[in-house]
């Protein structure tokens, strides 16, 4: 049962890789700065280095939302395995319908719904759950939004163009957040490794822990780092491009200077939430930071609509995984015959929306339209200097 939960855990990491690769990846592919096929190669090794930096969150997850231990209630694997059914299954059904809903709070739906269908409502520890999780999913996303907002409008107001006769093109200053972009995807992709990989090691360390195999209270073991930090890198690679289009066109036009101040903003506040051990939605920063950008700048309008099914979505997540996972815990309390039809029964389900997924193929070529100003940044070399080129209609040298 232990190996059954480890290998379902390193599923879970495996779809929030792919679930989320929006999240640090989409801007850039939308404003051309990276091609896409590169951005979720990048995206993919640097979440794998990003997820040995810390293990705060961790340690949050494995110690902080279930009172397990001599202090508390002995969680078993078959609640922490009917938990993931939750996480893994509401992943699925948002990513079909290219929603970037948070796999977070999806994971800490699942498990809360087993526990208390498993063992009872005293087994959260609601405190915890509160200060680091119900209460970040608040204000990440407001205080990402504001701040990306906000920088937008300096960077459009600090390289303001002079010459009315542009015809919209980039003009050399406003040419060099493409290039930016590079930079500040790739923080946000690090970012995410230090914050969602974790999530995934805190679970695999909870079941340890529930098994009798480690000491209650300890972190993450090196394999149990490593294994995550590869699971979530292969999901990275995979793509994801349902939620990339979403996060790249759906919510609002994205140029440079807007996507430069998204992915700054949202880098910022996932870096010091993984700091504080706060196990933050980087999706809802994410969005938060793109409608925030879409505001800042003049001439643009966000799309309210799929704004409104991004935040029904995760208003829904964390109940619906709950759901779940309860249905779930109660069949596999009932033995070994409730664990088989639960596995074969989540594994069916996720076949069929796999099957399903490829009735409206989304891929690389269809993501998303890349914006006409500009292809990929591509650095070449010259005699004796390095220069850099955006495209056709962009100044050689566009920094």
């Amino acid at each position: 049962m232990v190996a059954l939960v480890i290998a379902l855990a390193l599923f879970f990491d495996f779809t929030n890789g792919f679930h989320d690769t929006a999240n640090a990846m989409a801007t850039p592919i939308a404003t051309g700065a990276i091609k896409p096929k590169t951005a979720v190669a990048l995206a993919a090794v640097l979440n794998l280095v990003g997820a040995f930096l810390s293990t705060e969150v961790a340690k949050t997850v494995s110690g902080g939302i279930i009172k397990e231990g001599s202090d508390g209630i002995q969680i078993t694997p078959e609640i922490i395995f009917a938990g993931l059914m939750g996480a893994i299954l509401w992943n699925m059904i948002t990513w079909l319908k290219g929603l970037p809903s948070s796999s977070s709070h999806a994971l800490f739906g699942g498990l809360i719904g087993a526990a208390i269908a498993g063992i009872g409502i005293h087994s959260i520890n609601f405190e915890s759950l509160m200060q680091k999780v119900i209460l970040p999913a608040i204000f990440a996303p407001v205080i990402a939004g504001a701040v990306a907002y906000l920088c937008t409008k300096l960077a459009y107001a600090l390289t303001s163009r002079h010459d009315p006769e542009s015809g919209g093109k980039l003009t050399q200053k406003r040419g060099g957040f493409r290039t930016g972009q590079i930079f500040t995807s790739s923080l946000v992709a690090l970012a995410h490794g230090t914050n969602d990989a974790q999530k995934t090691m805190g679970i695999i360390t909870l079941v340890l822990i529930a098994a009798g195999l480690q000491d209650p209270g300890s972190g993450p073991q090196f394999w149990v780092i490593t294994s995550c930090a590869l699971a979530i890198a292969i999901g990275t690679y995979s793509g994801g491009w349902r939620i990339i289009r979403t996060m790249g066109s759906g919510l609002t036009e994205v140029k440079p200077a807007q996507g430069f101040a998204a992915e700054s903003s949202t880098a910022s506040a996932i870096l010091a939430s993984s700091h504080l051990g706060f196990a933050l939605s980087t999706t809802q920063v994410a969005s938060g930071s793109v409608i925030g950008s879409g505001m800042g700048r003049r001439g643009t309008s966000v799309r309210w609509g799929m704004a409104g099914r991004i935040a029904l979505g995760w208003l829904f997540t964390l109940p619906a995984a709950g759901i779940v996972g309860a249905l779930t815990a109660m069949l596999v309390q009932t033995g070994v015959v409730g664990v088989v039809i639960a596995a074969v029964a989540g594994t069916a389900a996720v076949l069929y929306m796999f099957l399903r997924s490829k009735k409206s193929h989304v891929g690389h070529h269809n993501a998303v339209e890349v914006d006409q100003a500009g292809q990929a940044v591509r650095f070449r070399k010259k005699k004796k200097a390095m220069s850099v080129s955006s495209s056709k209609d962009e100044p050689k040298g566009g920094l």
